[in-house]
């Protein structure tokens, strides 16, 4: 055990304190609002204003494209996946909750909201196929899921940030 503590002290490093995470951290959530199911969100206000019927199908198209690559691929290797996806998830927890690694836990705050993101994304991806969504419908669909993604990143920017300057706060001034 002695020798697992030397390994994960030399590895500890100082997130929460570094602007890069949170640039990371910004990025990610900026992104992941921006294109639902590949589809830009400035494309989705356009067909929603109703300015050009071809924005419409292009749209239209777009998610075809994105929703059979995406449900293509989870039928495929989809168990490989999730299996790999939880072994990493169960790794990085671990790491963060039992070994109190603060890379792991800064890790583990953007991951686990990441995993959240992508199972509603495949959620709606495999709503749009089976109800063949299209047109103000599909708008509605992408708005709401965009919507929710927000909610999400504003709890998880939280968390995050209580988490870390509780962190960052506990440790002593020389950083011993």
């Amino acid at each position: 055990m002695a020798f697992l503590d030397n390994i994960f002290g030399l590895i500890d490093m100082r997130s929460f304190s570094s602007v890069w995470y949170w640039i990371v951290l910004a990025l990610y959530w900026s992104s992941a609002s921006q294109s639902i199911l590949g589809a830009p969100y400035d494309l989705i206000v356009r067909v929603r204003r109703g300015d050009n019927p071809q924005n419409a199908q292009d749209l239209n198209d777009l998610v075809a494209i994105h929703v059979r690559r995406r449900l293509t691929l989870m039928r495929r290797v989809g168990h490989w996946i999730v299996a790999f996806s939880a072994a990493v998830l169960t790794t990085i927890g671990v790491l963060a909750v039992i070994y109190r690694l603060e890379f792991a836990q800064a890790v583990m705050l953007i991951l686990l909201p990441m995993t959240i993101v992508r199972l509603m994304g495949l959620r709606l991806a495999f709503r749009v196929e089976r109800e063949h969504m299209e047109g103000a419908r599909l708008c509605r669909a992408l708005l709401t899921h965009r919507l929710w993604i927000q909610v999400l990143g504003v709890i998880s920017i939280f968390v995050t940030a209580v988490w870390g300057m509780l962190l960052v706060m506990s440790r002593s001034v020389l950083g011993f």
